[in-house]
C-alpha cells in the first residue's frame, strides 16, 4: 500500500529543491498560464488551504468557503514565500498525521469526504506539481514510483474526472467502447468507457463535455499500454501518449477527457 504521508513530504522537499533554484518568471510548460513563481505559490497555498479544512473540522461546502477565506496572501518576496511553502507543508503533514483515513472531512467531491480523500489527494498533487517544476527548470525529472502511479492512474479518472458528477442533474453518457489501461510493469490494467456529461449550469449555460469512467465490466474495445509512470504522466498531461491499439473512435473519445486535463 502507498505511504502517502512518505510521498507528501518527499515530493514536496524535492519540489523546493527545484523551485528554489528556478527564475520565478520562467514559464511552466504544463502549466501554460503559469510562471515558476506561480507554481511555488500555488502549492503553498494549496497545503495552507488543506491544513486549515482539517484544522478547522469544515465539514460543508460553506465551511470551505469561511476556510479558504483564511488562507494567507501570496508574498510578494520570493524568500518569505519559500517559509511560508514549508511552514504550511509542515501544518498540511502534522494535520494529517493526526487523523484516520476514515474520519470525515470536507472534499470537493461529495462521495469522498475523508481525511482518506484529502491524503490521497496531496500526495498526487505534490507529485505532479513536482513534475512541473522540474519541466520548467529543464532538469531531468524524478521517477514515480510504480505503485504511486498506478494508484494516479486511478485517482485521476474516478476522483479528478468525476467533478462533473457532482454537479446537480449532470448526467454521464457512455461511449459504445471501453479502453484498457494496461500497466505493463504492475500486471494491472483499469477499464474506463469514455463518454460526455450532459447537464445544464446554474447561469443557464448547457454543457456537453468530454469524461471517461471507471468500469467493472465491459471487454476493451481499445488498449493504452504503457509503464504505470508513462500512463500516469500521459492521462495528467505531464507527458506523451503511450503505445495504443484498438477501435480509432474509442480512442478518440478517451483522447477528448485526457486532452481536457485535469480539474
Amino acid at each position: 500500500m502507498t505511504d502517502y504521508m512518505t510521498v507528501i513530504a518527499d515530493e514536496s522537499e524535492r519540489f523546493l529543491r527545484v523551485a528554489r533554484d528556478t527564475d520565478p518568471a520562467v514559464p511552466v510548460p504544463t502549466c501554460p498560464e503559469w510562471s515558476a513563481g506561480d507554481l511555488l505559490w500555488h502549492l503553498t497555498e494549496v497545503h495552507a488551504f488543506w491544513a486549515r479544512i482539517l484544522r478547522s473540522g469544515a465539514r460543508t461546502d460553506e465551511q470551505s468557503e469561511a476556510v479558504e477565506a483564511t488562507v494567507p496572501p501570496r508574498p510578494e518576496r520570493r524568500d518569505v514565500l519559500v517559509d511560508l511553502f514549508e511552514e504550511e507543508t509542515a501544518a498540511l503533514l502534522t494535520e494529517l498525521t493526526a487523523r484516520d483515513d476514515d474520519d470525515p472531512a470536507w472534499f470537493w467531491l461529495s462521495t469522498a469526504q475523508s481525511v482518506g480523500s484529502i491524503r490521497r489527494m496531496q500526495a498526487h498533487e505534490a507529485t505532479m506539481h513536482r513534475v512541473d517544476a522540474e519541466t520548467a527548470a529543464g532538469v531531468t525529472s524524478a521517477p514515480i514510483d510504480a505503485a504511486l502511479a498506478g494508484d494516479g492512474v486511478a485517482h485521476g479518472v474516478e476522483v479528478m474526472w468525476a467533478w462533473w458528477s457532482t454537479l446537480p442533474g449532470f448526467t454521464f453518457a457512455p461511449a459504445d467502447g471501453v479502453v484498457a489501461l494496461v500497466a505493463s510493469d504492475l500486471e494491472r490494467s483499469w477499464h474506463a468507457r469514455p463518454g460526455r456529461w450532459n447537464g445544464v449550469g446554474q447561469s443557464g449555460r448547457a454543457y456537453d463535455e468530454p469524461g471517461a469512467v471507471l468500469v467493472d465490466d465491459g471487454t476493451p474495445s481499445a488498449t493504452v499500454t504503457g509503464t504505470a509512470e508513462e500512463l500516469v504522466r500521459w492521462l495528467w498531461g505531464r507527458g506523451p501518449e503511450p503505445r495504443v491499439d484498438g477501435d480509432p473512435a474509442t480512442l478518440a473519445a478517451f483522447r477528448e477527457a485526457q486532452q481536457v486535463g485535469m480539474q
